[in-house]
């Protein structure tokens, strides 16, 4: 049903578009009421506009606080126009009804993300009446129409004008779902900064907020073909993040799966400085290396394991060049260059190297030249870009599981091993070669699903054992996957080594060199062990599950 609107009542802080949008209404013969600034903006601007307190009778008080808290606004709001008793009390106690509310809040997020922001300054910024008449407006939206930002303006303007003044049902609903998810968010953002004002003992508040999210699009399906999914975008996020991401390329949606393979390939590319290649399949790292150019880095990691590389899913920490998209999803180099080193060097003849298949790519940027190149490989590779690859902010957001009636929460695994935190322990020294390897694998390992052992050459994965039971189980399928590279590797694993019998598996690999957290009750037992084997083994003291 068509609703005419006749008054509408305006009281915005983002005063963007409010007098183009006023005048709209004006002209179509519709009653302006106002407050304070907005009131003030539209007069400015030469629209008719009646002041709220001349409507009620009663003025603006405590410094702007109290303006539109008032029976006249509220009851003029939730009137059930259709029920006798409503009308006719309201016509009893000389209410107006209102049939339009145009009200954005107090910029409290904008506030509270500023340097050196006081408690004080934050609390004057929580908005008390805007939300009360947005909320009164969209609860009773069979009848009136709430606008809660100035992108709605337009499109409400061009649908009043097409049906003489009046909104339709499915609008008003729909505006009013947006007010409900406005203002959710706002008291989100409230709750989320006074419990961080809180005095706790850890970095978690006594209610978490998780940030709103608005569904961006539907996905093909979820984890399987049965499954259906959706992608949905945090609203007050800290990084844009890949939700965020721009598709430049690719026919097909995105999958359930297509998402959290991009997400284990930006979360580990962009865990490096020096220019870096991730291939992931699935979630774990197949390939991944470290070198002086992208395409460097690409081949080398492709020569880790190119019979898993098929499908897969890529991530880059630099922008995309031209060199580089010519090696992507390239047959010829995947069979010319790829696969012959890896023969020779793994010495795997058996293994069918089927195809250059590609998923999707991330990076946070790819030359015009490189987008043209990747568009001409494939209709169906995904090409996504997200120039805010890596911001500082992202390690302020928790790490987020859902469990059964609830979450559970975490803050990120943001760090990384250094020098300084290394601690040789072993008779046997490494070779600065070998430190910055170890380096690496580590790094590589964090990113791979435990319990977790990796084999690097250089910066070059070589072999990965991911996601077992045992220890000793992930170093027999890194070393099978290393093959002969395996001997003079070095070898990282995400936990310590809780008895010798994994050190001992570790050293029938063929590494030379070990990084650990270390940690176990039978530290001296293993360290024992690596003595035994003449392996240099260092402990960094910093454990990388991931789960």
């Amino acid at each position: 049903m068509m609703y005419q609107v006749k008054r509408a009542l305006i009281s915005v802080s983002d005063k963007t578009g409010v007098v183009e949008f006023a005048r709209a209404l004006s002209e179509m013969g519709i009653e302006i009421l106002s407050t304070g600034g907005t009131r003030r903006k539209l007069d400015e601007g030469g629209v008719p506009v009646k002041a709220v307190e001349d409507y009620t009778g009663f003025p603006e008080i405590m410094d702007h606080r109290v303006v539109t808290l008032h029976p006249k606004v509220h009851g003029g709001l939730l009137a059930l126009r259709d029920k006798p008793s409503h009308m006719q009390e309201a016509e009893e106690l000389g209410i107006d009804m209102i049939d339009m509310v145009v009200v954005n809040l107090y910029p409290f997020q904008q506030t509270v993300a500023r340097d050196g922001v006081t408690i004080a300054e934050a609390v004057e910024n929580i908005d008390i009446g805007g939300p009360t008449m947005l909320r009164s407006a969209a609860k009773n939206h069979k009848y009136v129409t709430v606008i809660c930002s100035p992108g709605y303006y337009d499109e409400v303007i061009a649908e009043m004008k097409a049906n003489h003044g009046a909104v339709s049902d499915q609008t008003r609903l729909r505006l009013a779902l947006e007010t409900f998810a406005h203002t959710g968010q706002y008291d989100a953002a409230i709750v989320s900064y006074l419990s961080e004002q809180e005095q706790t003992s850890d970095n978690f508040p006594k209610y978490y907020a998780p940030w709103f999210v608005k569904r961006g699009s539907d996905l093909r399906y979820g984890e399987n073909p049965h499954q259906q999914a959706a992608v949905y975008v945090g609203l007050t996020a800290n990084e844009p993040g890949l939700a965020a991401a721009e598709q430049l390329h690719g026919d097909k949606e995105l999958s359930f799966n297509n998402y959290l393979d991009l997400t284990a390939a930006m979360e580990a590319a962009r865990d490096f400085d020096e220019p870096t290649a991730i291939i992931i399949k699935p979630l774990n790292p197949c390939g991944a290396a470290s070198a002086d150019t992208l395409a460097e880095a690409f081949t080398n990691a492709w020569t880790a394991d190119p019979i898993s590389a098929f499908g897969s899913v890529l991530g880059f920490n630099r922008e995309v060049d031209a060199d580089l998209a010519e090696l992507i999803f390239n047959s010829d180099h995947l069979q010319e260059v790829v696969a012959p080193r890896y023969r020779e060097q793994s010495g795997d003849y058996d293994s069918t190297i089927i195809a250059a298949f590609v998923e999707a790519i991330i990076a946070p940027g790819y030359t015009d030249d490189a987008l043209e190149i990747l568009k001409g490989k494939s209709k169906n590779m995904r090409v996504l870009v997200q120039p805010d690859f890596a911001p500082p902010s992202r390690v302020n957001d928790f790490d987020i599981k859902r469990i059964p009636g609830g979450i559970v929460a975490q803050t990120p695994d943001a760090r990384s091993v250094n020098r300084a935190d290394l601690r040789v322990v072993t008779r046997k020294q490494p070779t600065p070669r070998q430190v910055a390897s170890l380096l690496f694998a580590d790094r590589v390992a964090k990113h791979v699903k435990s319990n977790t052992i990796v084999l690097v050459h250089g910066k070059t994965l070589v072999g990965c054992g991911a996601g077992q039971m045992s220890r000793v189980d992930s170093a027999i399928i890194a070393a099978r996957k290393a093959g002969n590279r395996a001997r003079g590797a070095c070898l990282a694993s995400d936990a310590m080594f809780p008895a010798r019998d994994g050190l001992d598996a570790a050293a029938k690999t063929g590494a030379v060199a070990i990084i650990q957290p270390g940690g176990s009750k039978r530290d001296d037992e293993v360290i024992a062990a690596a003595d035994e084997h003449g392996i240099a083994m260092l402990l960094t003291g910093m454990r990388h599950f991931w789960h």
